[in-house]
């Protein structure tokens, strides 16, 4: 699998929908599955499911796992570990990007309003190791890049664990500029 894929304007407006993202987060997370399964685990019907299945495969997100199955269970699997949006290339299609990026905070909020939710469930080793912070600082575009490019080498540079006790450990990076800023014309 390759590490990652920039999708197109298409591949955005298809990612755009929160049951193909959701879709394509199983995969990634809990491995190859059928569209049965993916159904009964989004509490979905099979023939919605097949289709959002469908449209994942169009744009490349996701590929048949051709190693498991038969000629009635098809099983798919994530064709790359991560998504990545370069806006800086994005000239045309911003209503696209704005759509995608607001089902990516959807489905980020309710991820955490359930981690949040858990947290009094999971084994007492995990209960401090996460944050919920936040950090204000004043920069420049340039400086902003950079802080963000070097959190992003950080989380890519850091080693899966085989150790008895690892989980898997979420981490969302949102950076972003205050909203409600006044901006001259």
């Amino acid at each position: 699998m390759s590490s990652s894929i920039t999708p197109d304007i298409a591949g955005l407006r298809a990612l755009s929908h929160p049951v193909r993202l959701r879709m394509l987060g199983l995969l990634r997370t809990e491995g190859p599955a059928t569209a049965t399964t993916l159904a009964r685990r989004l509490d979905l019907n099979t023939g919605a499911t097949s289709y959002h299945l469908r449209q994942l495969a169009q744009h490349g997100f996701i590929e048949e796992d051709a190693e498991r199955g038969n000629a009635r269970d098809r099983w798919w699997r994530a064709s790359h570990e991560a998504t990545r949006t370069d806006f800086r290339t994005q000239e045309q299609g911003a209503e696209d990007v704005e759509a995608y990026l607001a089902t990516v905070a959807q489905l980020y909020g309710e991820r955490l309003r359930v981690a949040v939710a858990e947290m009094a469930f999971v084994p007492e080793q995990w209960r401090t190791v996460g944050t919920l912070s936040d950090w204000e600082l004043r920069l420049t575009p340039a400086q902003a890049d950079a802080l963000v490019q070097q959190l992003v080498r950080l989380v890519e540079d850091t080693v899966d664990s085989d150790a008895e006790d690892a989980a898997p450990f979420a981490i969302n990076l949102n950076a972003f500029l205050r909203p409600g800023q006044q901006w001259d014309a």
